[in-house]
């Protein structure tokens, strides 16, 4: 699978269609995709990286928001809660989604060099739902985190 946060892509595109994307399923689940939380989902759009809602909170402010916590984690509380953005736990922070409206299992690839974030499709999650539902038992959630470089980082990119 190709992961776009490790690779060169056309970066404005990528938020464009992104911000496209959650505002027609916001439009066709009735959902109100507020000012408020089309900016953060822009934010953290804007860099392949996790953000905690202070990183969000200090980008609005510097635009003139004036946002209060709450602010930020209303509108994260709810592009999480849509599928438009995850928690990554390790990091207590937030990503977009890379694939959103789509039903997943993610895992998390997390660069301890640079805190690039990438997301793709977790096998695990697939093996461990056969021996769940084998047992009688209902997966509500689950979390893959892997910490490692990314290939911008590994010490053959530095050379």
């Amino acid at each position: 699978m190709t992961v776009p946060a490790f690779q060169r892509h056309d970066h404005a595109a990528c938020i464009d269609s992104a911000v496209a994307a959650a505002a027609a399923a916001c439009a066709a689940r009735g959902l109100q995709f507020t000012e408020i939380r089309r900016r953060v989902l822009e934010i953290l759009l804007a860099e392949h990286r996790a953000l905690g809602a202070y990183d969000i909170l200090e980008q609005l402010r510097a635009e003139g928001r004036g946002a209060q916590p709450p602010v930020a984690y209303r509108a994260l509380d709810f592009l999480v809660k849509h599928g438009f953005a995850h928690r990554i736990e390790r990091l207590n922070a937030f990503a977009a989604c890379a694939h959103p409206g789509v039903d997943h299992a993610p895992a998390f690839l997390i660069c301890r060099s640079c805190s690039a974030v990438a997301e793709a499709e977790a096998g695990p999650e697939r093996a461990l739902g056969a021996v769940a539902a084998a047992q009688g038992f209902t997966i509500e959630q689950t979390v893959v985190e892997a910490e490692g470089l990314c290939p911008n980082c590994t010490p053959e990119a530095q050379a």
